[in-house]
């Protein structure tokens, strides 16, 4: 057997080539629209989907750089702990020079055109830290203690309230729920998941119900509109306001029917869906390729998702495991929450839809979740076939 199988054998192509097609297609639905406008603008048609590929080339080599590192050295402590206080750091700095962007205190400016959004960083620091923490203590969570997860609890619930403090809502639900997938896959008794899971049900619908009764008295005002929005959207009172994005969105959907109008052919786009390249990029998706296409590149991103549970279903090594189940998680959570926003099932968050919608920051954070993935995923796999080869060298002998 040899001493040492490179790891370039053992890449997963059923979870890389999936993230290259939805990057490609990202790329594509980023130039259709956001062209027109910059062209009315006077500005460079191919400005936003150049910035994009930028981001996306860096995304690649920072892939390279985590793929190639040993999971032991991901499984720093210290390491991780380092990294998730220069996360709240940047958090902090935020929530007081950051710049509003649609109403959210969430972008740090780096010179002319880059801006950080720290808040998107923690949709992968929160699974790698609690991953790493719920890895080490096996035992208690199996009796259902949780005393020795007080730290890094307590610190992802201070980045979400500081999350919150940005008035970044959609992101705060986000985090959240990512934490509660790795409280779920921790491996935590299942009547906890079954007493929680109705609550959190529960919890959601009298929160909309208290919001929409209290006529706005006591609630933030960009909170209000947006259940107001998503209760009514075509309300006399409301469709010039709050719920013009909403129902444009509905428009662009009905205008796409089953097979579109056409790529580069929304009607939306110019200037009626303000938010088309991000939080409803999905809506563009639909009026321009159709239901049926957009079924389609949804089906890609399950099959994607899926492939990566399953590498934290199958993997024997409970750090591999959880990191995996929380980075699957957390695309399936995000894009819960943008397709709720964009279909009028939930209020809309200002969440982008992984992969297609433009934004750097997620083009990194998405990426860097692959990444993680791939290497664990190369990490079970070798581990596997090393076991594989030794036992039937001692059966031989």
């Amino acid at each position: 057997m040899p001493q040492k199988i490179s790891k370039h054998y053992f890449m997963n192509y059923s979870i890389l080539i999936p993230y290259f097609i939805l990057n490609a297609l990202g790329l594509i639905m980023v130039y259709s629209s956001t062209s027109y406008r910059k062209v009315i603008s006077g500005e460079n048609s191919a400005k936003m989907v150049i910035t994009q590929t930028f981001f996306l080339l860096i995304s690649l080599i920072m892939m390279l750089l985590i793929y190639k590192v040993r999971t032991q050295f991901l499984r720093n402590t210290a390491l991780i702990k380092m990294v998730f206080m220069i996360g709240l750091f940047l958090l902090i700095i935020t929530l007081i020079f950051g710049n509003f962007i649609n109403g959210a205190k969430g972008w740090l400016r780096l010179g002319g055109h880059f801006s950080i959004q720290p808040a998107e960083y923690f949709k992968v620091l929160i699974p790698w830290l609690l991953a790493n923490e719920f890895s080490k203590q096996r035992k208690e969570i199996g009796y259902g203690d949780l005393r020795g997860f007080r730290q890094p609890l307590c610190l992802i619930f201070l980045s979400i309230g500081l999350v919150v403090a940005m008035s970044d809502l959609g992101n705060a639900v986000i985090l959240f729920l990512i934490t509660i997938v790795l409280l779920a896959v921790s491996g935590i008794s299942y009547r906890w998941t079954l007493i929680f899971v109705p609550l959190f049900v529960i919890g959601g619908i009298l929160l909309t119900t208290l919001v929409l009764a209290s006529n706005g008295k006591g609630i933030p005002s960009y909170v209000y509109a947006r259940f107001q929005a998503f209760a009514n959207p075509f309300a006399k009172e409301i469709l010039q306001d709050q719920g013009h994005q909403l129902a444009n969105s509905y428009y662009a959907i009905h205008n796409g029917g089953w097979f579109g109008r056409g790529l580069g052919n929304s009607i939306q786009k110019k200037g009626y869906l303000p938010e088309a390249h991000t939080d409803f990029i999905f809506s563009v998706v639909i009026e321009e390729l159709g239901i049926l296409v957009a079924l389609i590149i949804l089906g890609l991103f399950i099959y994607l998702t899926t492939r990566i549970l399953l590498v934290g279903i199958r993997a024997y090594k409970p750090f591999n495991s959880i990191l995996a189940l929380g980075i699957g998680g957390m695309m399936f959570v995000q894009v819960f929450v943008n397709l709720g926003g964009v279909l009028g099932l939930i209020p809309s968050t200002g969440v982008t839809f992984p992969f297609l919608s433009q934004g750097g920051n997620s083009v990194l954070v998405l990426s860097i979740g692959v990444a993680l993935v791939l290497n664990v995923s190369a990490d079970e796999s070798r581990t596997n076939l090393e076991y594989y080869l030794l036992r039937k060298e001692e059966k031989v002998v």
